[in-house]
């Protein structure tokens, strides 16, 4: 947009040096004119830089695949986020290990021993006291309980 401002400016210009009415006073003329037109250019365009960085600050782009793209003075950050610290990560039991059975008292809901040693990394790190053996509808099963773990702060992994 400031380029054909600017282009109107500078035809404005021209125009105005070839009309000269006096050959002496013509050079004041001129001079004056490509003076003020030299000071709105150069207003014009301090106006347009501000007006752009004012909409680049502010401006949000989200991607509906990735992380939000954030613009800023010119800079493009995509924020991407950070992984949980091991810490976090060890109270979280996979949920494929999750595992129901019927016996002769009820339902019960356990993790199952073997698949946890596969497929999570701190077994030995788990309550002992939650540790069950039960006979099943077939054979007898060993593995945690899954309320005892929850009561102890463990969660089932959402993946």
């Amino acid at each position: 947009m400031h380029r054909k401002f600017i282009a109107t400016i500078v035809a404005a210009a021209v125009t105005v040096t070839a009309i000269g009415s006096a050959p002496a006073r013509a050079d004041e003329d001129v001079l004056r004119a490509l003076a003020a037109i030299a000071g709105i250019a150069i207003v014009g365009k301090v106006i347009h830089d501000r007006n752009e960085r004012k909409r680049a600050q502010h401006s949000v782009t989200r991607n509906t695949h990735k992380a939000p793209v954030y613009q800023h003075t010119g800079r493009v950050y995509d924020l991407k986020p950070r992984p949980l610290p091991k810490r976090a990560n060890r109270r979280l039991l996979p949920g494929d290990c999750l595992r129901s059975a019927e016996t002769r008292q009820g339902r019960v809901r356990y993790f199952g021993k073997r698949c946890l040693e596969r497929n999570y990394q701190y077994v030995n790190r788990l309550p002992q006291y939650c540790a069950v053996r039960f006979r099943g509808e077939d054979r007898s099963r060993r593995g945690y309980d899954a309320r005892c773990l929850r009561r102890e702060g463990y969660q089932l992994a959402r993946r």
